[in-house]
């Protein structure tokens, strides 16, 4: 991705529209941790409206929007994709989007009816309208990597995804009766995890593990087909539960075992890196990866052993291993990014990627993180701690958009004082 082979400006999206979903992200980052010194350890009970705040408050409003920065930026770059237009693609998701997901809060919060139909009509635009124009846009590909074929998939789940909410939020609405509710309910939730998140973070791994961390890539068996499989599993798995009651049961039982496979053979690339040095970003794949494990194991065990307590470290396990890798992520494309652009500008003195966030602040970031996913997972055991992990996820986000509005201004102003390499031709 961060080679120049086949990237040009035309190409790459201006930054702005990448850094802006990542503000918008850090800024939702620091909502969750707020709410959870409000809300304490009622966040770990699924029955609680506090659960399903908090819940929506990191899948939508922190997921979401780093995963669309990522798109914006990486559609471009490991697909070929060309988005014409992107600042207004990006004002037309982000806007009502961030309205939407403020709306559905409130939802939750009041459950009166109009707040649920102002959240999908606003959610519903922003995030349909934008993944029909990018799968379009893929699938218009003559040549596709297994990455490319990868994110296919991973948007096509959002759009079920998607539509899988508006049935619910509808039926809360009481614009109809939501006969099949329970099966919906189900079915959303494991394309939201499984069909949307986990994915697409797969199918970029496909090409970024071996192209930012030089490694051998990945079996055919895993990344030619491993996201078709579990979609397809979703599907089989949400038409089969209207007719068979214990039919999520099995198809979870093969998705566990893919997302191990696919965990546990990320772990072996990282050890066969031919780059020695272990950045924070090597590490924060390495977490990631050992708690998409540890929720897999919990998963499994949620199946025979039904504990609040166990149901709840999953749900630590699930949400550190996503953020794990936004964060890894975060800390390639922002500094990149912002000595890209400058670079292609003809600034030479644009400032090295090193300069932009040094990788002492990246380390130091891995830390904090490592210490709120200590303080969320004792907090089950010891309730108090909940609010210690509020305040370490408070700083975590924080630590973050200090680190965006940091890069944003040494942007800006090697922009107005800069010198430009001059080209004089004779």
């Amino acid at each position: 991705m961060f080679s120049q082979n086949g990237l040009s400006l035309d190409q790459a999206p201006p930054i702005s529209v990448v850094f802006r979903f990542f503000l918008s992200g850090s800024l939702f980052g620091l909502l969750a941790g707020t709410l959870i010194c409000l809300f304490g350890t009622d966040i770990f009970n699924p029955d609680t409206t506090q659960a399903l705040i908090i819940t929506h408050t990191l899948t939508l409003g922190v997921m979401l929007s780093f995963m669309f920065a990522a798109l914006f930026q990486m559609l471009p770059v490991i697909a070929g994709v060309k988005l014409t237009a992107p600042i207004q693609k990006a004002n037309l998701v982000q806007y009502p989007f961030i309205l939407g997901v403020l709306s559905l809060l409130f939802a939750f919060h009041s459950g009166k009816p109009p707040f649920f139909i102002s959240a999908s009509i606003l959610l519903g635009s922003a995030i349909l309208g934008i993944a029909f124009v990018m799968l379009k846009n893929l699938i218009a590909l003559p040549n596709h990597s297994n990455s490319s074929r990868g994110m296919s998939v991973a948007l096509t789940s959002l759009v079920v995804l998607t539509l899988l909410a508006l049935y619910m939020t509808g039926t809360l609405a009481g614009l109809w009766e939501g006969s099949y509710y329970t099966q919906i309910k189900t079915a959303h939730y494991s394309f939201g995890l499984f069909g949307w998140i986990a994915l697409l973070i797969i199918s970029i791994s496909f090409q970024v593990i071996e192209m930012f961390y030089v490694t051998p890539p990945y079996p055919a068996f895993i990344s030619k087909s491993l996201p078709q499989r579990v979609f397809g599993l979703l599907l089989l798995g949400t038409i089969g539960s209207f007719f068979f009651e214990k039919t999520w049961m099995v198809i979870d039982l093969f998705i566990i075992i893919f997302m191990l496979c696919y965990a546990l053979m990320t772990l072996r690339r990282l050890s066969q890196r031919k780059r020695p040095i272990a950045d924070a970003t090597v590490w924060l794949w390495r977490l990631g990866m050992g708690l998409l494990v540890l929720s897999m194991a919990a998963t499994l065990d949620t199946r025979f052993y039904d504990l609040a307590s166990l149901k709840a470290l999953n749900y630590i396990f699930f949400a550190g291993f996503a953020l794990s890798i936004v964060l890894a992520m975060f800390y390639k494309i922002v500094p990149f990014l912002t000595w890209f652009h400058l670079n292609s500008q003809g600034y030479f003195t644009a400032p090295m990627m090193h300069e932009v966030i040094h990788p002492k602040t990246a380390m130091k970031h891995l830390y904090i993180h490592i210490a709120t996913l200590i303080a969320f997972a004792v907090s089950v055991f010891v309730p108090a701690t909940i609010y210690l992990a509020g305040i370490l996820t408070l700083l975590s986000f924080g630590w973050m958009l200090w680190q965006i509005i940091h890069a944003w201004k040494l942007y800006v102003y090697t922009q107005k004082t800069g010198e430009k390499f001059e080209m004089n031709i004779a």
